[in-house]
């Protein structure tokens, strides 16, 4: 990754490719996340469920048992609503039976439902001998409103022949002998039964679902967690690609300054445009500034380079020189304008080559120059002297063809004077003093009068 940030790589593709990735996740976050709540509500389901079957189960031993309890008491005081509630509850309530199809939910619950099915045949059985037990009690009160069913039930003739009170006492033997209550523990036996198949069941289907809550919630959190990474990388790449290249073109710009070619491809090939403008521009910018500020045939500053290096001088550590060519004119005039000019471009180069890099060479007329000695405080006078003979042979040289070159200096020390303008004209009056003695010479200002040499 490295590498290729270094080579630049396009932030649309990356940028893209991201989004795509982050757009799969997303869809998978919301996908688990869905899968997630139909297993919640499975797991809710299995629950709502259990406790169904469970209730169910409990409702059929209830009335079962509501069911022993009116016969007993029927056979106990012969009380009619007892019958009649017994019946109610056979026949119209049928709490048994509705447990039995609530039990039916599937396969899963067969084998639950197979022993609630039996509990509800004992119940069954048993009731003939509640039927038995009743009719029993309906003959011993004489009664005659009862339902057909137990008018179906055949007595033994023996039973038949007991008197009002044995028959009684025969139907309470009946619902409280130890084979009636051997039915009720079958019938209880079952129902435990199918109790723990529906525990049973019910455990297994909250296991399987748990451990899939688990598996997906797993899933979630790893797509979530990658989902962030995704978004945590994506913005530290767009800050590497985009967001820290541009803050930092803004300070180059700021600075006028080009931009370094960082970041994506996009953005590199707008550094490199605006690189090309910003080179293009400060060509122009140099070359136009160079033409305001130098003289077209020597190269040296032109008078408005002078007027702004002047206006720029610390007088204590600048000396300035103000060179003029003796008797330019005769060059015109004897050799022609072509070496008149290359008079000139001789005399600034020459100049340029003797003295310093800092030194600042001005032509500020036709034949006269000025040069600027800069950070001159530790210059001595013996070291200008030294330099400007050196200056003197080089331009009475003739090997280049050209004939000999003389000047008239004049200098002046930053310090010896208060201003600029005082600065050229005592460089002036020196220089001509310099004419004045002979062709060649140069003069030194001092407060106390030039001094010169020839």
């Amino acid at each position: 990754m490295t590498g290729l940030l270094k080579k630049g790589i396009s932030h649309r593709v990356v940028h893209l490719w991201l989004v795509i990735i982050i757009l799969i996740f997303s869809g998978t976050v919301v996908f688990m996340t869905l899968r997630l709540t139909g297993t919640f509500w499975d797991i809710t389901s299995a629950f709502r469920q259990s406790s169904e079957l469970q209730n169910a189960a409990h409702d059929l031993m209830n009335a079962s048992d509501y069911l022993t309890e009116q016969v007993q008491r029927f056979t106990i005081d012969g009380d009619v609503r007892f019958m009649d509630q017994y019946f109610t509850e056979a026949f119209e309530s049928k709490r048994r039976e509705e447990a039995v199809a609530k039990m039916d939910v599937g396969e899963r619950s067969k084998p639950a439902l197979q022993k609630l099915q039996k509990a509800l045949d004992n119940s069954v059985e048993l009731m003939d001998m509640e039927y038995y037990a009743m009719r029993l009690v309906v003959d011993a009160m004489g009664y005659t409103d009862y339902p057909e069913i137990l008018a179906a039930v055949k007595l033994d003739q023996k039973d038949a022949e007991l008197s009002p009170e044995e028959k009684m006492r025969r139907a309470t033997e009946i619902v409280h002998s130890d084979e009636y209550y051997r039915y009720k523990e079958e019938i209880r036996n079952e129902m435990q039964g199918s109790l723990d198949e529906v525990e049973k069941l019910t455990r297994g289907i909250e296991d399987a679902e748990i451990d899939s809550l688990d598996r997906e919630i797993r899933v979630v959190r790893a797509a979530i967690l990658i989902q962030a990474l995704l978004i945590f990388f994506m913005i530290w790449l767009t800050t590497r690609l985009a967001i820290n290249p541009v803050l930092g073109a803004v300070d180059q710009i700021k600075a006028d300054l080009p931009i370094p070619e960082v970041g994506s491809n996009e953005f590199r090939y707008l550094a490199r445009a605006y690189n090309k403008i910003y080179a293009s521009n400060k060509s122009n910018i140099e070359n136009l500034s160079y033409k305001a500020t130098h003289d077209e045939l020597t190269g040296a500053y032109n008078r408005a380079g002078f007027d702004f290096l002047q206006a720029n001088l610390r007088l204590d550590s600048t000396y300035m020189m103000l060179f003029d060519v003796d008797n330019f004119k005769m060059y015109n005039d004897t050799y022609g304008h072509e070496i008149g000019d290359k008079v000139l471009v001789k005399t600034v180069k020459i100049i340029q080559k003797v003295l310093r890099d800092d030194d600042c060479i001005c032509r500020i007329g036709g034949d006269e120059f000025v040069v600027f000695l800069m950070h001159a405080s530790g210059i001595s006078r013996d070291l200008i002297e030294t330099r400007i003979d050196q200056i003197r042979v080089l331009l009475e040289n003739k090997d280049d063809g050209l004939p000999p070159i003389y000047l008239s200096i004049g200098i002046v020390n930053g310090k010896d004077v208060s201003n600029t303008t005082e600065m050229l004209e005592r460089a002036d009056e020196s220089m001509y003093k310099s004419k004045k003695s002979g062709k060649g010479s140069y003069t030194f200002y001092e407060k106390n009068g030039p001094r010169g040499r020839s």
